[in-house]
């Protein structure tokens, strides 16, 4: 019986790695994590570079699980068995070392940078190995290529690749080539018809998941939490991007994979595989016939989108010089991708508000009626906050800058956040035609709450307001918090701010709670561009009231904002 799953359940995202790598050199703690002292330290620098929340972990378990990841893809160099250390030690770097791929992802600054990284490493990493030891699995196998082949398979067969979520727990994780692929995509087509055909699909499902922990004696959710991990991991490759519950192979990487599945790939653990693993996997991309197919057929999905790019005066003559290119054409499609994820997302304000009434009520969790849920990492509900904010704000569809522009975040490739917002700049800007709406949100709540947003967010706000000083765009700052605390309204309540020369400005700060604002949405949900038009003068409305004292203008901001939906609902009303 096997079970294969990249990585760990613990690093659900996996460009977070990065930012491990970041912290670990920062910290000066490589060749330095392992031994409980080290380990602590490591736990206390992941908190401290806010990637994980380590509070609840007394036995430094998340710094072990992170280190795990990071060797396991090659991003660190592993700790070798007796033998091999003898055989190997010379040829490869000291334990718990950044590696050469590692650097690489520390470097890369694009997404479409992050996926080769991943690419290279996935590409390289099989199964048994002394970093990832399967007793079950007797064959090595590369777990990337089983499920490209499938997928392309698949989509021989039904002319779809697409996988789904429970096809990918049930079967493609629980298999090995020696299955045969034929034998691996006729179980799929079974069990997606059976599925299909079933009424109760959440008791199908639920029978499906109760009789895999019986056969492989793990509890239910086992499959289901390495299913969620492998399809994280996969999609870090930039090969396959979701389809609903599931993935797909992506149109733009096709000939890149149909050339990786034929490479002539060497499954063997040893040195040669630990050089690979660790100095990333050798692609078609480092090839220059390959790599100029890959590129013109980029180019050709460029031209698609209506943009064309002359390249035949650049320097092309080695892989890496492609390369260049390449990712900037890889980013440009990235671009339009955002650009439609921007418009769709009036259509999505439904799971919007959900994700929103989810952090109202401090949950992580909405079960769907399909069986499907909506979650909230725990690890990263701060970013998670940004994002969904983000997200209301593209449904308005009114914006004049671009949604990579409204965001100080980064995104994957499914748009997911990574990470929170840096320090230095503001949460979110959103810029529409008569208006500039500076966002930050926070889930700090009680006195911490000013001491942490006061500063920052006023001087955010401040850099804006002189930036457009003398235009026609009013600049507000829109402060979201789960609670507001009293300190923090009357910081923004007064809101000045003294720019170099000692000016001193005034800025249109309004706190708002998430509850009143998810109100808001929800009143205007079934025609949610209007809000663009009552943003303005709802900002200003409760800026009027800033004579009144701290409790009393919180208080007041509130009961504009429902006196707002409440003229609203009267003007339209619900048959």
């Amino acid at each position: 019986m096997t079970l294969w799953f990249f990585g760990n359940t613990t690093v659900r995202s996996p460009f977070r790695l990065r930012d491990g790598l970041i912290a670990i050199y920062k910290a000066q703690l490589q060749g330095h994590l392992r031994g409980k002292n080290e380990e602590m330290r490591f736990n206390e620098i992941l908190a401290e570079f806010g990637i994980v929340d380590t509070k609840s972990d007394v036995t430094y378990s998340i710094g072990r699980k992170w280190r795990a990841a990071l060797t396991q893809h090659g991003f660190l160099y592993p700790k070798l068995n007796k033998k091999d250390q003898d055989n190997f030690l010379s040829e490869l770097g000291a334990t718990d070392t950044i590696t050469p791929n590692g650097f690489r992802l520390m470097r890369a600054e694009t997404v479409s940078g992050w996926q080769e990284c991943f690419l290279r490493s996935m590409a390289a990493y099989i199964v048994p190995s002394d970093i990832e030891p399967k007793k079950e699995i007797s064959k090595y196998f590369s777990p990337l290529r089983l499920v490209l082949e499938i997928m392309l398979e698949l989509e021989k067969k039904v002319g779809d690749s697409k996988v789904n979520f429970i096809e990918i727990a049930s079967i493609i994780q629980c298999r090995v080539p020696t299955d045969g692929i034929q034998n691996i995509v006729g179980e799929i087509i079974s069990l997606r018809t059976a599925r299909n055909d079933s009424i109760r699909k959440k008791h199908f499902d639920r029978l499906i998941y109760d009789n895999l922990a019986e056969k492989y004696n793990k509890k239910p959710d086992t499959f289901s939490a390495y299913a969620d991990a492998n399809l994280r991991y996969l999609k870090a490759t930039g090969l396959f991007y979701s389809k609903g519950r599931g993935i797909a192979l992506s149109d733009e990487k096709h000939v890149l994979i149909i050339k990786l599945v034929a490479d002539n790939f060497k499954y063997t653990y040893d040195l040669a595989y630990l050089k690979n693993l660790t100095n990333g996997a050798k692609l078609p991309l480092d090839n220059h016939d390959d790599a100029m197919d890959v590129l013109n057929d980029l180019i050709g999905k460029l031209r698609q989108r209506g943009e064309f790019i002359d390249v035949s005066q650049e320097k092309l003559d080695t892989p890496s010089d492609i390369a260049i290119i390449r990712h900037t054409i890889e980013d440009k499609l990235f671009k339009f991708h955002e650009i439609d994820y921007a418009k769709s997302q009036a259509s999505q304000i439904d799971e919007i508000l959900i994700y929103l009434d989810l952090f109202s009520k401090n949950k992580v969790k909405h079960e769907r009626e399909d069986g499907s849920s909506i979650e909230i990492p725990s690890s990263e509900k701060p970013a998670y906050l940004e994002w969904i904010i983000w997200r209301s704000f593209l449904a308005i569809n009114s914006l004049t800058n671009m949604p990579w522009e409204a965001r100080g975040f980064k995104v994957d490739q499914d748009f997911l956040p990574i990470g929170t917002a840096s320090g230095g700049a503001p949460d979110m800007v959103f810029e529409f035609e008569d208006m500039v709406i500076v966002v930050e949100v926070t889930l700090t709540t009680s006195s911490r709450q000013e001491a942490a947003e006061g500063e920052p967010v006023r001087r955010h706000v401040a850099k804006y307001a002189e930036s457009f000083d003398g235009t026609d765009k009013k600049v507000f700052g829109l402060f979201i918090a789960i609670n507001i605390d009293t300190n923090t309204a009357n910081t923004f309540r007064l809101g000045e701010w003294y720019l170099k020369d000692d000016k001193k400005i005034g800025l249109l700060i309004v706190p708002v709670e998430l509850n009143d604002f998810k109100l808001l949405l929800t009143a205007y949900r079934s025609n949610i561009a209007q809000v663009k038009d009552i943003l303005r003068p709802l900002m200003m409305e409760c800026r009027v009231e800033i004579n009144n004292d701290a409790p009393k203008w919180k208080k007041a901001i509130s009961t504009i904002i429902n006196n707002q939906i409440k003229f609203y609902n009267h003007a339209n009303p619900r048959i």
